[in-house]
This record gives structure tokens, sequence and C-alpha cells, in this order.
């Protein structure tokens, strides 16, 4: 009877969690290997050597970071607020793709080739970002400054600890949200009863 393989797509997916929990150092052949309960030898049978898989974890990351979360926001709709919020969700605020965004920004921080790859999918975000925004602004400073506060907004709320004075977390992101895209009724009736807030950061092509 012929042994069943691994298949490619669950020594990435581990692959993945190992770098979430302990970054790149964790990510090792004979520890995947064990944590997927198979010997090390079909790790083999897809990838030439751990760099490999390293760069196929990349791969999946983007494509899933931008052409999914694309397709689908295109699929759903809406006009560009709409999107712009929604693609920020879809990236920032799930337990998929938010952590492993967050591992790879850290990974980046010692290694080039990581932080290439990491520009080359910020570029695609923000050139989303200028796109959409420029839909309902026409200063290319202004379309600019949006996007850039727009992405570091989803992104630092994650490591920011401060309080916001009897404000939650949540709708201090809704103000914020509700500034950067030029949705009524920002400057009034929000202290204090401001709905929570998906984050603002769409990735796309």
């Amino acid at each position: 009877m012929a042994t069943v393989r691994t298949p490619r797509e669950r020594w990435i997916e581990e692959g993945l969690r190992a770098l979430v929990d302990g970054g790149p150092d964790a990510v090792r052949i004979e520890v995947l290997a064990k944590r997927l309960g198979v010997t090390k030898g079909g790790f083999y049978g897809h990838f030439a050597h751990r760099g490999a898989l390293l760069e196929a974890m990349l791969d999946t990351w983007e494509r899933e970071s931008t052409d999914e979360v694309a397709h689908r926001v295109d699929r759903e709709g809406g006009d560009a607020r709409t999107r712009i919020s929604r693609a920020g969700a879809l990236t920032f605020s799930g337990d998929r793709l938010l952590p492993i965004d967050l591992a790879i920004r850290a990974w980046a921080r010692n290694d080039e080739a990581v932080t290439e790859r990491l520009r080359r999918v910020d570029n695609r975000r923000m050139a989303l970002l200028r796109e959409e925004f420029g839909t309902f602004c026409a200063d290319p400073d202004e379309i600019e400054a949006r996007s850039l506060l727009a992405f570091c907004t989803a992104i630092g709320a994650h490591f920011l600890a401060a309080d916001h004075e009897g404000r939650s977390r949540g709708q201090v992101l809704a103000l914020a949200a509700d500034l950067l895209l030029d949705r009524a009724g920002h400057r009034a009736g929000h202290h204090g009863g401001a709905a929570e807030a998906e984050p603002v950061t769409p990735p796309r092509n």
C-alpha cells in the first residue's frame, strides 16, 4: 500500500503557525514534522531545503493578503469608503492574516529579502489606498497623507498601549476612520458612543 504524503500546503500552514508563535528561527523541519506527526523525510518531497519552505510561506501570505483580499472586496462591491474599510478589516482585524502580517514585519527587521517582499506588498496596498481615496479627494498631497495615516492607524493600533480618556480603542478607531474617510457626522455625536471600527488599510493590486 502506497504511503500517503503530507500535502505541501500543510507544511506551509504549519510553518506559518510556527512563524507566528516563535519567529523565523522556530520554523525548523524537525519541529514541523513532529507537529504534523510525520517524518521529516516527507518534507523533501515538496521542498529542496528550508529556504524553499520560507519562500513558499511568503508567497502564501502575499497571495492571501493582496490578491485574495482584492478579489473578495471587488466581489462584495460598495463605494470607496466601504471598500477601504472592508479590505482593511480582512487584512488587519482577523485571526488569520493579522498575526502573520505582524510576524513578517518583525522578521523583516533582520532579513533584507523579507524586507523587500514586505515593501512590495505594502506598495500594492498604498497604491490601492491612493486609488480609493482619489475618488473623493482631489489634492495629491492629501491623498498621500490620508493613505499613510490609514495604513499607520491600521497597523499601529495593534502596538499602542495608551488609554483614551473614557473611550474604548474601538470608539477612537471609529472616529479616526470617520475623519480619514470623510464620513458624515464624524464631528458630532460620537463622544462615548462610536461604534467599533474596522481598520482602514486595504491590500490589493
